[in-house]
């Protein structure tokens, strides 16, 4: 589990078509840490010093942008939640549910405004005001369309992160809000069965 607040921007320093090799300078990672690269939750399967290796399936090379990530790509990095931890963004899993396109990014006063194209699998998740990962980065939807969503990036945020490398066109890797998902699972008991005073009772606790 984590929060969707970067760490840390790692350095790529090698990958095939199911390692991943990346530098970074988190000094007490462990064999079997989980470990959020660019919102996806891998599993540091070797340490050695300021590099770790994480395995991952052609599954998750396919949902996600992984498979266009080269040596010496920059990569959010993000450690998994402790109990210990301040719960600073929002519950990211780590799961990524697709790829959004970027479709404008907009240098304001104060802040940058960024624009996604994205699929319906994600629109159908994604609420006004919600909060939503994007690379692994906790940010919040500020406007909808049939077309994608609208996100308002403090400096803080853009400059410490890789969405400073990012340019118009560029995938990125998305995770809505987990709790949409479990709200539409009781919806769909409501309609199999499940009684409206057992979903009010889900809602309410």
């Amino acid at each position: 589990m984590f929060t969707g607040l970067v760490e840390e921007i790692g350095t790529v320093k090698n990958i095939s078509s199911s390692k991943i090799e990346i530098e970074t300078m988190f000094s007490d990672i462990s064999s079997g840490d989980s470990i959020a690269i660019n919102g996806v939750c891998l599993t540091a399967t070797r340490v050695s010093k300021n590099i770790f290796v994480a395995d991952y399936s052609i599954h998750t090379a396919n949902v996600t942008t992984l498979f266009k990530v080269r040596q010496n790509s920059k990569v959010n990095l993000e450690r998994a939640l402790t109990f210990f931890s301040r719960l600073g963004g929002h519950i990211v899993s780590g799961h990524v549910d697709g790829k959004a396109k970027i479709g404008k990014i907009e240098a304001l006063k104060g802040f940058y405004k960024v624009n996604f194209f994205c699929g319906k699998n994600i629109l159908k998740y994604c609420v006004d005001k919600g909060s939503i990962a994007i690379d692994g980065i906790s940010l919040t939807i500020s406007s909808l369309s049939c077309l994608g969503f609208e996100i308002f990036i403090i400096p803080e945020t853009f400059n410490n992160t890789i969405m400073k490398f990012k340019k118009v066109g560029d995938e990125v890797n998305v995770e809505t809000d987990i709790l949409a998902k479990y709200i539409e699972k009781f919806v769909k008991k409501e309609s199999s069965g499940v009684s409206s005073e057992a979903l009010k009772g889900f809602m309410t606790k």
